[in-house]
């Protein structure tokens, strides 16, 4: 059991982290912090935290395992404000679904102590946001990626796992570069996918009557459409290398289905619609193998 967890993110996600470990029996204080204030006082009024802190250094005092639920673009940010009292005996984690940029902030910012620094992605969220839809069981069930670097003490490591697994998670281990390259092919290219497909029906003179008209299969298709802006900004910005990479690979294979379109050879778009129609029979989600 973990004396203190120092919050920093009081929203969804640092909130459903919060509420499973309580429930677990893995914590015996939560202090939290969040930019606004107001989102903080709501925290504690839930019981999400036990204590608002003014700051995120005061939510990092006294903790002994800390996890920072902060949009990927302030990573850094954070780090720098609470390094002072970050300890090699805290576990540090966060919950940024890009891996690389963060882990180069931990070792510029936080330097020898980056070995308390266990990098992690739940692979998990809803289109929502805000500490009002906190969950306990956000997290159960679900892949969490850690992906620790060279100077992480394998003690750190094991600590990560085990309060993962407590809550109902599966853990996975990834190099940094393969967790950022591998999402960029399976959720950031699909989101981006999703905002054009949008946007470019929404466009058009009649593009409202269209979307009227839609049924189930496009609203399952374009579901993630609805993600909050300024999260995924910073996460398609952060991994824009490895994203731009798989959108030119998606926009080959779109090219190759047009052309068989176009020039009217059915039996080649069968076999290209068939190849992708095998594979998304054949796939299960959570069957990814650990990338060490």
């Amino acid at each position: 059991m973990f004396e203190q967890l120092g919050l920093i993110g009081c929203g969804l996600m640092g909130g459903s982290f919060a509420l499973a470990l309580k429930r677990a029996g893995l914590v015996k204080r939560v202090v939290g912090y969040s930019k606004s204030p107001s989102t903080t006082e709501r925290a504690r009024q839930m019981g999400v935290i036990d204590v608002e802190a003014p700051s995120a250094l005061l939510a990092v005092s006294g903790a002994d395992i800390v996890l920072l639920a902060v949009p990927v673009s302030a990573t850094e940010a954070t780090f720098k404000a609470i390094r002072h009292l970050v300890t090699p005996r805290m576990l540090i984690m966060d919950v940024g679904s890009t891996k690389r940029d963060v882990v180069d902030a931990a070792r510029r910012v936080l330097r020898e102590n980056a070995s308390a620094f266990v990098p992690a992605h739940p692979v998990t969220g809803r289109e929502v946001s805000g500490v009002e839809h906190a969950d306990p069981d956000l997290y159960l069930n679900r892949q969490v990626i850690l992906t620790p670097i060279d100077r992480t003490q394998p003690d750190h490591v094991q600590k990560a796992t085990d309060v993962w697994t407590a809550i109902g998670s599966h853990v996975l281990r990834m190099t940094p570069e393969s967790h950022d390259a591998a999402f960029a092919a399976v959720s950031h290219l699909p989101h981006l996918i999703a905002f054009a497909l949008i946007n470019g029906i929404a466009s058009q003179a009649h593009g409202r009557d269209y979307l009227s008209l839609a049924g189930p299969g496009f609203r399952d298709f374009t579901r993630i459409a609805a993600s909050d802006p300024k999260m995924w900004r910073d996460i398609l910005i952060a991994n824009r290398e490895e994203l731009l990479a798989q959108s030119q690979i998606f926009q080959r294979t779109l090219q190759a289905l047009e052309l068989m379109i176009s020039s009217g050879n059915s039996d080649a778009l069968e076999d290209l619609i068939g190849q992708a129609s095998k594979t998304r029979a054949g796939w299960r989600m959570g069957t990814t193998k650990s990338h060490k």
